[in-house]
């Protein structure tokens, strides 16, 4: 599985705590492993409501920790990253 960070994710990731980071590296890991359905239960992958970011439908949204998660597309083979952080800020 391939797996794509685009430049807000990046710029999200780098303004993580580093704890979350390492944690966040962790996630994507396990992500990588099982991509599709059944995802491993700590990820709690589920799919968005309505439009979270303009231009994109179909996207995922991720546990990192119990206040952050991440953004992200699955198809195919291949997984792009959108954004990262705290869930009140942006989901």
């Amino acid at each position: 599985m391939k797996i794509i960070r685009i430049d807000p994710f990046k710029k999200d990731f780098g303004k993580l705590p580093d704890g979350i980071k390492r944690q966040t590296e962790k996630t994507l890991k396990l992500l990588a492993i099982n991509p599709f359905h059944p995802f491993h239960p700590s990820l709690h992958i589920k799919k968005t409501k309505g439009e979270i970011m303009k231009g994109f439908s179909d996207i995922f949204e991720g546990r990192i920790t119990k206040s952050y998660r991440f953004l992200c597309l699955i198809k195919n083979d291949v997984i792009t990253l959108l954004r990262c952080g705290k869930h009140d800020e942006f989901f």
